[in-house]
């Protein structure tokens, strides 16, 4: 296979992958429309250059090199673009200047002072910080979002990488022409080159494709699970989450107490001050819940103006206590709506898991008369659930 079959291949490759991504990017969440689309410009940069490298020998030396290798820099750079974009990161100021840097060097030694071995310098170190840039990017993400497609997608940037570093240090030490001629001396490394380069627009956009659907799954995952108002785990979440910590309980005895949490008069609220400032009640409610979060503790919506509270590790003193605590705290800070306070207050009916309880729904209902309890004695209290 003569070298112009082996970049025509590669740049069809490419430009199917750049097309199939053209047309699934549609479907995107607007969020992962943008670093698709940089992605996708990304890979036709690099069939653009490796077209030019197919045909460079029907151009003149001054306009195929700076031509094909600034195509490749700025493809390598719309890459890491397209990952900081992925991971909501903002451009840096300063992201085009290894490519501009490499595509002047090529200039200069290609035409001005023509000097192949600073050439293949230059476009390497180029080349290499910015694939450097992006696994160093992928590498250090700390969500266990898209951990197997970032690995796959970290190690491609990381071999293209070493691979150009022993390409650059393979030709200047061993005196190789880096005209990709595959018949001579160093025949390999000149066939290999546009395979290794093909790695990236075609296994990389494959991997870059799931690591969009493994964001688009988990994006659905935590809908399901959360409620769309106050940010807080949902009804679902809850019992799923109250069930495997009843289960916990039954074998190790450790303290588990739930309340159950009520807004008081929130319908006058509403009635008053209309449905908006009803959700934003919900939303300032569940931020305090939350904020008394520890460790393992857990905050939920349970519907309507009603919340559940899992704590963990704790007696019915304690949990008294917790209570005391959350409902003297709503009281203190009143709503805030255009200046004017809005005085708010919760009832809560706590429940403690004891030898009587066969299942989470018992402590829960425990809970919850405990909780209407609340409520007939005058609201604003905490109610403890006979055990």
């Amino acid at each position: 296979m003569d070298p112009v079959t082996v970049f025509v291949v590669a740049t069809l490759m490419m430009l199917a992958n750049g097309w199939v991504l053209g047309l699934v990017r549609k479907d995107f969440p607007a969020s992962l429309r943008p670093c698709a689309e940089t992605w996708r410009i990304a890979t036709l940069l690099l069939a653009g250059g490796s077209v030019t490298y197919a045909f460079r020998d029907q151009l003149p030396l001054g306009l195929a090199s700076p031509l094909a290798n600034g195509l490749v820099l700025l493809g390598c750079t719309g890459y890491w673009r397209a990952l900081r974009q992925f991971y909501g990161l903002p451009d840096l100021w300063w992201m085009l200047a290894p490519a501009l840097v490499g595509i002047s060097g090529i200039l200069w030694f290609a035409v001005l002072n023509p000097d192949t071995r600073m050439r293949v310098f230059v476009l390497s170190t180029c080349c290499a910080f910015l694939l450097g840039a992006s696994f160093v990017l992928l590498i250090t993400q700390k969500s266990p979002e898209g951990l197997h497609s970032r690995r796959v997608m970290a190690g491609l940037f990381a071999l293209v990488a070493v691979f150009t570093v022993f390409r650059a240090g393979f030709i200047l030490v061993r005196g190789i022409s880096p005209s990709f001629d595959i018949t001579g001396h160093g025949a390999w490394i000149n066939m290999a080159s546009p395979m290794i380069a093909a790695l990236l627009p075609v296994v990389g956009t494959t991997a870059f494709l799931l690591m969009c659907s493994e964001r688009i799954g988990r994006q659905w995952e935590q809908a399901a699970s959360t409620d769309y108002l106050t940010g807080l785990p949902n009804r679902r979440t809850l019992t799923t989450a109250g069930e495997q910590w009843f289960a916990h309980w039954h074998h190790q005895k450790r303290g588990f107490a739930l309340a159950v949490i009520d807004i008081d008069h929130f319908k006058s609220i509403n009635d008053r001050h209309g449905h908006e400032v009803g959700d934003v009640a919900l939303r300032h409610v569940a931020q305090h819940l939350q904020s008394a979060c520890r460790g393992k503790d857990l905050a939920a919506r349970h519907g309507g103006e009603e919340f559940v509270m899992l704590w963990d590790g704790m007696d019915a003193a304690t949990a008294l206590a917790a209570g005391e605590r959350l409902r003297a705290l709503v009281a203190q800070e009143p709503l805030r709506r255009a200046g004017e306070p809005i005085a708010m207050t919760i009832s809560m009916g706590v429940a403690v898991a004891t030898e009587g309880d066969n299942s989470f729904n018992d402590l829960l209902r425990r809970a919850d008369e405990a909780l209407y309890a609340a409520k007939a004695a005058g609201r604003n209290r905490v109610q403890v659930a006979q055990a």
